[in-house]
């Protein structure tokens, strides 16, 4: 069925225009291929919306993000140090847009995948008996509830000052996001790992009694609890056993960059923040490199899986985004790397010549 792909673009700051360019390279061949078309609305978010309009989001790129289908964004950010963007008080850092713009189009899921192919194992830091043959799985982390979000405050009790932070869900917050966990797991390995502290929190005995009510709902999809520091051990022990890992903002946030370190390359990763319909934005999960950015060396694979993403995901097009996935990896089997990603006796190859192979490779 040919379709016509409404997507916002985001090219943010840094790399993110050499990166997101090549995504759409990428997503114009696969269009092209299997008789979609791809009509793209261009968005300033972060430092690039500073220097236009003095913040880091407009209510116009809420706005016009609302009337997308799906977003692929670029990285967001500058150099701390020496970027005019930080001497701003930080409500008006870039960073502060990627907040704003995920709290205005509700992304309640934060998808992060964590693939090792086996062609970059030796990138690993784990035993190679571990991670023979590679491995993916995916994070699931609710992102706008929990301790994060709960109540705060800092006092002084009986002459000691004492901090307090609030850990809340409710089972509608809990619902959703287990929804769209086993939803995923019916487009992968039909397993679930929702992970919580139910031995200790009040709050993970109804994460998981919302989660078991759920799974009803899946018969095909097998459901598994496992505390977060036992999930901890095992994602250096065995990535292997895990398809999709359900769980909170804070276990959600510690266990995702621990899966990506993992795979030993971040310029690897795609990630996507998704809401209750197709909606998603999806982005690179590494920073904005300003120090390599108009090098033309930067790599583009993260953007280009993220963009599979957003075709697997908001269009269900999952041939589309299979294609692209296996042309990513065909790359790889035949030896071309980037810089970041460079081993001896592979062949190194720039930001647009990595898009430009890709996109050949789409079948």
């Amino acid at each position: 069925m040919d379709m016509n792909l409404n997507i916002g673009v985001i090219k943010g700051d840094g790399i993110g225009a050499e990166i997101v360019a090549e995504a759409m390279k990428v997503l114009d061949r696969t269009a092209e291929i299997y008789g979609h078309t791809c009509d793209y609305t261009q968005l300033l978010l972060g430092g690039a919306s500073i220097d236009a309009h003095g913040v880091p989001l407009t209510d116009e790129t809420v706005e016009k993000a609302k009337k997308c289908s799906a977003v692929l964004m670029g990285s967001i950010g500058g150099d701390a140090k020496v970027s005019p963007w930080y001497k701003l008080e930080p409500s008006k850092r870039p960073e502060a847009g990627l907040l704003g713009i995920r709290k205005a189009l509700n992304l309640f899921a934060n998808l992060r995948p964590a693939i090792l192919y086996d062609e970059l194992k030796g990138a690993c830091p784990l035993k190679e008996e571990i991670t023979e043959g590679g491995f993916d799985l995916m994070i699931m982390r609710e992102l706008t509830g929990g301790l994060y979000f709960g109540e705060r405050k800092t006092v002084e009790e009986n002459g000691v000052m004492t901090a307090y932070d609030s850990l809340t869900y409710n089972e509608n917050e809990i619902r959703r996001i287990a929804v769209r966990a086993f939803d995923i797991a019916m487009k992968r390995g039909k397993k679930v790992t929702s992970v919580d502290k139910a031995n200790v929190l009040d709050s993970s005995r109804l994460w998981r009694k919302v989660v078991e009510e759920v799974a009803k709902d899946y018969p095909e999809v097998v459901l598994e609890h496992m505390l977060v520091d036992n999930c901890a051990m095992q994602l250096v022990k065995d990535p292997k056993q895990f398809d999709v890992v359900l769980t909170e903002n804070m276990f959600g946030d510690i266990l995702s960059d621990e899966a990506s370190m993992v795979t030993g390359s971040i310029g690897m990763l795609a990630s996507a923040s998704l809401n209750e319909t197709k909606f998603g934005l999806y982005e690179p999960s590494g920073g904005s490199a300003p120090d390599i950015a108009g090098k033309g060396i930067a790599n583009p694979i993260a953007t280009i899986l993220s963009a599979a993403m957003m075709l697997r995901f908001s269009f269900d097009l999952d041939k589309e985004a299979d294609a692209i996935e296996e042309a990513v990896a065909r790359v790889l089997r035949e030896g071309y790397r980037t810089i970041d990603i460079m081993s001896e006796g592979k062949t190194q190859i720039g930001t647009e010549k990595m898009g430009d192979m890709i996109a050949s490779y789409i079948v």
